[in-house]
């Protein structure tokens, strides 16, 4: 997210797909500075998955958001089961378009492709499924 981006802002934007419980736009303990996400809880799972399937890479301030499920068990990130490694990328995919290609395999917990500073792809990204299956499915 942008530094900039406020818990009224996203309020509005995510209010719009279904009733928001909280929003917490993460930050620096000292600075109090955005550390560039946030976290949204909806009263209902389908609002989020209608959250996820609509505002995933939308543009706020500028910048495409890149909505994913919380993973609380940090165990599943940790392991790397499920998580591919896509090298050879042209240079114009962006996160959106890595996406929209592999989420034929199965459901993506996390995707991104990797960038300079610039914000220029590195030719590389990471897709992170939910099983082991979509994972080797996606691989083959």
């Amino acid at each position: 997210l942008h530094p900039d981006v406020t818990e009224a802002m996203l309020y509005e934007i995510f209010n719009s797909v279904g009733p928001v419980g909280s929003i917490r736009v993460c930050r620096d303990s000292i600075s109090r500075k955005s550390l560039g996400y946030a976290y949204i809880n909806f009263h209902s799972v389908s609002d989020a998955e209608r959250a996820l399937d609509t505002l995933n890479y939308s543009s706020i301030k500028g910048r495409a958001c890149r909505i994913m499920w919380s993973q609380r068990d940090p165990s599943l990130r940790k392991s790397g089961v499920g998580n591919i490694f896509v090298k050879n990328l042209d240079r114009n995919i962006d996160n959106k378009a890595l996406y929209d290609t592999f989420s034929l395999f199965g459901n993506i917990l996390s995707c991104k492709v990797a960038c300079d500073a610039g914000g220029k792809s590195r030719g590389y990204g990471f897709v992170h499924y939910e099983t082991e299956e979509a994972a080797k499915q996606a691989i083959e």
